[in-house]
């Protein structure tokens, strides 16, 4: 694969000094398919590069943090009529990722937009927080009667509710992963270490190493990598973060993997934060504790490397597109045996389509 500028500028922001004009274009426009603009300009804010910066691209740097600073004026305010409509239940709704970040103030949270507010509930409460947020104005929309179904029978969370006039998302979660996926994390463990990021709202999100799994797992069971260089961003940052408060993160972090059956996940996290963003990684757990033949690493990188970069044409060779295939038909293999997969993806590819 040939390099790709963006992740030259994320592994070395001082490269940007002697960036042309033309590579700036370049970058703007890769970081902007990444959803990494805003991130962008916090990076070079923080290793004092704004003033280097040429005109032109500035204006959309800095368009990109205007953005992402109202965006997170408003999840904050939503993540509190969220809180709001809950107290009463005694429901603590526990954020999951970019609300998650925001609200804890995470490395992360720095020019994060997201499209909706992720929580997490226990699954023996899920239909009364449903209901409670349907009293709220949140309702299911936009959803085939089959679609509601395989949400509710095979998912990891009930189908999105939209607000009626705000018009905001929640995507509410009883667990990580799909019922039918291979890997069955405990949603009971991950609840019970959940922390307190807010004490006036009562908010919570992950314990630190479980947000670190549930980022990875995110990631590495999706079949779609649209925007996988910035979920990788993610990692990168709650990784250095994370590691930096004490001396046992690395060995609690592969003793929860192993205990919550994450650690292929977790391989994957720590192989490519180190390979393509420079993660700081101790040799003796940079493998994820999960062995893998060579060929078999070497095939995983040649999809990995491909279907992590922006999707921009010039970060493609010959084989992206069949690579990010292949990735997407291993999601979907990951979260769902073969004998309900066929038949879902055959809907989904010919059925849904007639009707539309």
């Amino acid at each position: 694969m040939p390099p790709v500028l963006l992740v030259n500028i994320l592994r070395n922001p001082e490269l940007c000094r002697s960036l042309s004009l033309r590579e700036w274009d370049l970058l703007i426009r890769q970081a902007r398919r990444s959803e990494l603009l805003a991130r962008l300009h916090h990076i070079f804010a923080c290793n004092e590069l704004i003033e280097t910066i040429p005109e032109a691209p500035l204006l959309h740097l800095d368009s990109a943090r205007l953005i992402a600073d109202r965006h997170a004026v408003a999840v904050r305010w939503e993540v509190k009529q969220i809180a709001i409509a809950l107290h009463d239940s005694g429901v603590a709704p526990i954020l999951l990722k970019g609300a998650a970040y925001l609200i804890g103030e995470l490395p992360p949270c720095f020019g994060r937009v997201f499209n909706d507010i992720d929580i997490i509930v226990p699954v023996e409460r899920l239909g009364e927080v449903e209901s409670i947020l349907f009293l709220h104005g949140w309702a299911s929309y936009g959803m085939s009667d089959y679609d509601k179904e395989y949400y509710r029978r095979w998912m990891h969370e009930i189908p999105p509710l939209r607000h009626v006039k705000r018009k905001t998302v929640i995507d509410v979660h009883h667990r990580i992963l799909p019922r039918t996926s291979r890997s069955q994390p405990s949603s009971d463990k991950l609840l019970a270490a959940a922390v307190t990021l807010d004490e006036k709202t009562g908010v919570k999100a992950f314990a630190p190493i479980d947000m670190v799994l549930h980022s990875a797992c995110h990631l590495f069971y999706e079949g779609e990598f649209d925007h996988g260089l910035r979920d990788l961003v993610d990692l990168d940052a709650l990784l250095t973060e994370f590691s930096s408060r004490g001396d046992s993160f690395w060995s609690d972090l592969m003793d929860r993997a192993d205990e919550l059956e994450l650690l292929r996940p977790l391989f994957y996290a720590l192989r490519y934060t180190r390979d393509i963003l420079g993660t700081s990684i101790p040799g003796s757990v940079s493998g994820g504790g999960v062995g893998t033949s060579f060929i078999g690493a070497r095939w995983m990188d040649s999809l990995f490397h491909r279907g992590l970069m922006p999707d921009h044409a010039s970060c493609n060779d010959s084989f992206t597109g069949i690579a990010r295939w292949l990735l997407f038909v291993r999601g979907h293999y990951l979260r769902m045996p073969l004998r309900l997969l066929v038949p879902h993806l055959v809907r989904k590819a010919f059925v849904e389509d007639m009707k539309s």
